[in-house]
C-alpha cells in the first residue's frame, strides 16, 4: 500500500504541466499585457527618465559582440567608462536621525528594465533548482566585493554597516558596524552595544536583499545598487518558497513564473487589474504559504523507514495539506496567467458592494429627479406633457432638479425615476445603483449622453432588484471592470448605446441582465461577460467591434450553477477574435470524438470568413450556420485542485468556423443546449467575426 512508503510521496511535489498556457498567453493577449516591452525598448524618453538603469545593464545583445552569444549569463558586458552616477538619490525625510546618509533612489524602475535585467543577466533560462546559483553567478559579476557603505534596512530599524566580503553562495554580505553608530528605529530602542551583540549573532552575515547601498555620485556603485534591487524585488515579489519543489523542474522558470508575475505586478501597479481580484489574489498568496509551512513541518517530521501508526495519521495529513497546497497554487497559477485570468471567473470580495439600499422614503412619497445643465422652454413644456405629468398624477409625487447624473442618482430611492435631458455630461466618480429605480434618457440615445474618463473598477455599478435603464449612451474611459457591472439584482437595459474603450458589461454569479436593443462596441475584452449563476437575456442587440463578442466564464475547480442565457435576433459581428466563448470544465471527458485532430487548419481562414456575412437560421436549434470545423491546440494545463491524480489535465480551444455551406445545428451548438446553457436561442446573425462564430476553451 502507498501509506507504507510516505517519504517518497513527501520529498518531491508534482508540477502542473502549465508550459504550454503561458506561451499561448504571451502570444495571443497581447491587449491584457500592462507594459509592451517592444514599445518600451524603442521609447527614447523611458530609457533616459530618471529612472531608468545603468545603459550597460541593460543594452542590448547586438551591443554586447559576436563573440560572447554562448554565454548565457548575459553578465560579461558592462560599461567601464565611469562618468559619474547615472542613479537618483533617495533622500530621507521625516527620520529621527537626519544624520543617515541618502541611499540609491532603485525602486521605480520599468517594467522592461526589470524584464531584461531577469532575462538577459540574473536568470536567462535558468530551472526552479538553479536560481540560487543563477543569481550568485550574477552577483559576483556585479556587485562590488567589499569597502562599501550601506544601510542595514529592516521593519525596526536602519543602521549603518560597511561591507567587508560577500559570501555569494547564501547570497550574504559579511559586515562590520561603523562607529560611531548611526541607527535609526521604530518603535524600539537600540544601543551600541545591543548592535553589537546582534551582529555577533548572525556572525556578521546579513542577507544581500536587506543592504541598502550609499548614495554615491562618482557611480563606482551603480551596478552593486542596482543588482541589489533586483534581487531584492525578486525575492520579494517573484519568488514563492514552493517553486523548487517542483519534482520534474525541466523548463523555462523566467518563462512560466517570473514574466507572468511581473506583468501582474505592473498591472496591479497601475490598477489594471480589478481590486475585487486583487485581494482574492493577496489572500491566496498569504493562505498558500500558511499551508506550505504546515506541509513542510509535517514532511519534516516523517521518517523513511517509519511505518508506524503515527506516521500513517500524519501521512494522510499531509495528503490533504497537499491536495490544498495544489488547489491553491493552480488558482494563483490561473489569476497570474493573463489568458485564464480573461476567460475564468472569480468571487469577488463582499467589501466592493458597500453602497447599501436605502429602501422607500418613510413619508412613502415618489420623486422624480430630473437632470440638466440647462433647458429651453420647448423642452420644459416637451418634458412636462410628455413625461412628468403621467408620471405624477397626484399630489405626492415631488420633482427636484440636478445639474449631473451621480448627483441625481446618489438622492434617489426605492422607486425614484430619474429622467436626464439631451446633453453630455461628464463624470468622475462611478454611478452606483443599489435601489430599484429607473434611469432614462429623454430623447434619443446620441442625444443624451453619460461619459466617465476617470479610473476605477466600474463606471455603472448595479445591485438593485429591479433597475431599468433606457435611452441613454455610456461612454466610458479607463474603467478596470467594466462598462457597466451587474453585481446581483436585476438590472433592465432598453435602447442603449454602450462604448466602451476597456471592457464591457459584467454579468455577475447571481446577477440578472434583460438587454433589449442596445449597441455595444469597442471593448478591449469580451462585450459581454456572464458568469456562472447568473442570468441573461439578449433580445435585438447588436455586439461587435470587441475582442470578443459574448464570454460565458466558469469558476476553475468550483462547482456552480450554469447561466441561463436567452439570446434571440441578436447580430454578433466584427469581433476581433469570436462570437461567443464558452469556458467549459474538462472533468476528465474525452471530447475528441468529434474533434478533428489534424495537424493543418481546417476550415475557412479568418480572411475568407470577412467574405462570408453568415445569418443564423431561426430554428431554436439551428441558431448558427457554423458548420463545425474545429481546430484545437493543446497546451499543457494545471493540476485539478480536488485531487492530485488529475494535475495532468490539458487545455483545450475549440475552434468553431462558419460556413455556408451546411445550415443545420452545429455540434458545439447542440452541446450548449444539451447543458441548457440556453433556455432560447434563435435568429441570431454572425458575421465576420475574426476567429469564428463559437469557440470552446476546455480546462
Amino acid at each position: 500500500m502507498w501509506i507504507s512508503s510516505p517519504s517518497r510521496f513527501f520529498l518531491t511535489m508534482e508540477r502542473e504541466a502549465e508550459v504550454g498556457v503561458s506561451e499561448v498567453v504571451l502570444v495571443g493577449f497581447e491587449s491584457y499585457v500592462n507594459v509592451e516591452l517592444d514599445t518600451e525598448q524603442n521609447n527614447p524618453k523611458a530609457e533616459s527618465g530618471p529612472d531608468a538603469s545603468h545603459p550597460a545593464l541593460l543594452q542590448d545583445e547586438d551591443d554586447s559582440g559576436d563573440g560572447e552569444e554562448d554565454d548565457d549569463s548575459g553578465t560579461d558586458h558592462f560599461n567601464t567608462e565611469k562618468s559619474g552616477t547615472q542613479l537618483q538619490r533617495c533622500e530621507r525625510h521625516g527620520g529621527v536621525n537626519p544624520g543617515l546618509p541618502d541611499t540609491f533612489q532603485t525602486s521605480h524602475l520599468l517594467f522592461y528594465e526589470r524584464f531584461k535585467a531577469y532575462q538577459d543577466y540574473m536568470l536567462g533560462d535558468c530551472k526552479p533548482s538553479e536560481v540560487k546559483a543563477f543569481t550568485a553567478d550574477y552577483l559576483e559579476k556585479v556587485v562590488e566585493p567589499c569597502d562599501w557603505l550601506a544601510l542595514w534596512s529592516t521593519n525596526f530599524f536602519d543602521v549603518l554597516v560597511e561591507v567587508c566580503d560577500l559570501d555569494l553562495k547564501d547570497l550574504k554580505a559579511c559586515v562590520k558596524l561603523v562607529l560611531p553608530l548611526q541607527c535609526e528605529t521604530r518603535g524600539c530602542e537600540l544601543t551600541e552595544e545591543a548592535m553589537k551583540s546582534l551582529l555577533e549573532a548572525t556572525q556578521h552575515r546579513l542577507p544581500l536583499q536587506e543592504l541598502l547601498v550609499v548614495y554615491e555620485q562618482s557611480g563606482d556603485f551603480d551596478l552593486t545598487a542596482l543588482a541589489l534591487e533586483h534581487l531584492r524585488f525578486f525575492y520579494t515579489h517573484i519568488w514563492r518558497h514552493w517553486d523548487e519543489e517542483d519534482e520534474d523542474d525541466d523548463f523555462d522558470y523566467f518563462v512560466r513564473c517570473v514574466e507572468p508575475r511581473l506583468r501582474l505586478y505592473y498591472d496591479i501597479l497601475e490598477d489594471r487589474v480589478p481590486l475585487g481580484l486583487v485581494a482574492e489574489y493577496r489572500s491566496l498568496l498569504e493562505n498558500c504559504s500558511h499551508c506550505f509551512q504546515k506541509f513542510s513541518t509535517l514532511r519534516r517530521g516523517l521518517s523513511s523507514d517509519s511505518d508506524t501508526e503515527l506516521d500513517n495519521v500524519s501521512m494522510v495529513e499531509g495528503l490533504k495539506l497537499y491536495d490544498q497546497l495544489e488547489a491553491f497554487k493552480r488558482k494563483l497559477h490561473i489569476i497570474e496567467n493573463p489568458l485564464l485570468r480573461y476567460v475564468l471567473g472569480y468571487k469577488g470580495n463582499a467589501s466592493q458592494q458597500c453602497v447599501q439600499s436605502r429602501g422607500p422614503r418613510a413619508s412613502g412619497m415618489k420623486v422624480v429627479h430630473v437632470v440638466t445643465a440647462s433647458c429651453s422652454t420647448t423642452q420644459l413644456q416637451s418634458l412636462l406633457s410628455d413625461r412628468l405629468l403621467p408620471l405624477c398624477p397626484s399630489e405626492d409625487t415631488d420633482i427636484q432638479f440636478y445639474r449631473d447624473p451621480v448627483s441625481a442618482v446618489e438622492a434617489c430611492y426605492q422607486g425614484d425615476v430619474v429622467i436626464v435631458l439631451p446633453g453630455i455630461y461628464s463624470v468622475s466618480s462611478s454611478i452606483f445603483l443599489p435601489d430599484s429605480i429607473s434611469v432614462e434618457g429623454f430623447g434619443l440615445p446620441d442625444e443624451v449622453v453619460i461619459e466617465k474618463k476617470d479610473q476605477g473598477d466600474s463606471f455603472v455599478e448595479s445591485t438593485g432588484a429591479d433597475v431599468r435603464l433606457s435611452n441613454i449612451k455610456f461612454i466610458q474611459h479607463n474603467a478596470i471592470e467594466g462598462i457597466m457591472c451587474v453585481r446581483q439584482g436585476t438590472l433592465t437595459m432598453e435602447n442603449c448605446v454602450l462604448q466602451c474603450q476597456t471592457t464591457g458589461v459584467i454579468v455577475r454569479t447571481s446577477a440578472c441582465l434583460t438587454m433589449n436593443r442596445c449597441d455595444l462596441y469597442g471593448s478591449k475584452g469580451a462585450g459581454l461577460e456572464i458568469y456562472p449563476g447568473s442570468v441573461c437575456s439578449l433580445v435585438g442587440n447588436g455586439i461587435h467591434h470587441c475582442k470578443d463578442g459574448i464570454l460565458i466564464k466558469d469558476f476553475a475547480n468550483e462547482l456552480d450553477v450554469m447561466p441561463s442565457i436567452t439570446m434571440e435576433n441578436n447580430v454578433i459581428h466584427n469581433n476581433e477574435g469570436y462570437g461567443v466563448i464558452l469556458v467549459k470544465s474538462n472533468n476528465g471527458e474525452p471530447h475528441g470524438a468529434h474533434q478533428d485532430r489534424g495537424d493543418g487548419p481546417s476550415g475557412p481562414t479568418a480572411e475568407d470568413q470577412q467574405k462570408e456575412g453568415v445569418t443564423a437560421p431561426t430554428d431554436p436549434t439551428s441558431s448558427s450556420s457554423a458548420d463545425v470545423q474545429p481546430e484545437s491546440a493543446e497546451s499543457s494545463g494545471g493540476a485539478d485542485c480536488d485531487t492530485a491524480a488529475a494535475s495532468g489535465s490539458k487545455w483545450r480551444f475549440i475552434r468553431q468556423l462558419s460556413r455556408n455551406k451546411e445550415t443545420s445545428c452545429s455540434r458545439a451548438v447542440q452541446d450548449l443546449m444539451d447543458h441548457q446553457i440556453f433556455v432560447s436561442i434563435q435568429g441570431n446573425q454572425f458575421r465576420r467575426n475574426g476567429m469564428g462564430d463559437l469557440g470552446t476553451f476546455f480546462y
